[in-house]
């Protein structure tokens, strides 16, 4: 992925245009204000945890990346004024495997934008080299494993935690 950094535009089931673009260094005050406003259950299904917000020192994890092994991506509509979704791919240095996670503000769930943007990663891991992905969902994530598994991702319990599953699908053979 490396110097690819160039805006996509995506179009949603609903017609929702979203202009899809890794994030930069400089982007850490649009995800700040884009995870301050995403509920609370949101915030726990993305980072898999309670928290009330979103910390500086892990937004900053978010803007760096080496667009190689690591990429956040940011869809905004409106021309570019409101993030609808932010979504972060994280792979081991062999690109054996890698790991999403996306969040939608609320505003823009419903419309196809974490379908769109979980297509969008994936097309990416897949151009990338990267062998299989994954996402970790809470249990009570159902709308994550339903949108996950219609992608083509098949679920299994998380070994060390009964309260997660492990969505994965190969997207080359070894």
């Amino acid at each position: 992925m490396k110097n690819q950094i160039t805006v996509q535009n995506l179009e949603t089931r609903s017609g929702l245009r979203l202009e899809v673009r890794p994030v930069g260094p400089a982007d850490e005050e649009i995800l700040a204000d884009f995870f301050a406003n995403v509920t609370p259950q949101d915030l726990r299904f993305r980072f898999l945890g309670g928290m009330r917000e979103v910390s500086h020192e892990r937004l900053m994890d978010m803007v760096r990346v080496d667009h190689v092994t690591k990429e956040t991506f940011v869809a905004t509509v409106e021309g570019g004024m409101t993030v609808a979704a932010v979504a972060m791919l994280a792979c081991d240095a062999e690109l054996e495997r890698g790991e999403i996670a996306i969040s939608v503000r609320s505003g823009f769930k419903h419309l196809g934008v974490g379908w769109e943007m979980l297509r969008h990663v994936v097309q990416s891991a897949k151009a990338m080299g990267v062998r299989s992905i994954e996402c970790v969902e809470s249990r009570e994530n159902h709308e994550a494993i339903e949108l996950e598994r219609e992608q083509g991702f098949s679920a299994e319990a998380d070994p060390e935690d009964p309260t997660f599953v492990i969505l994965r699908q190969e997207l080359r053979r070894a």
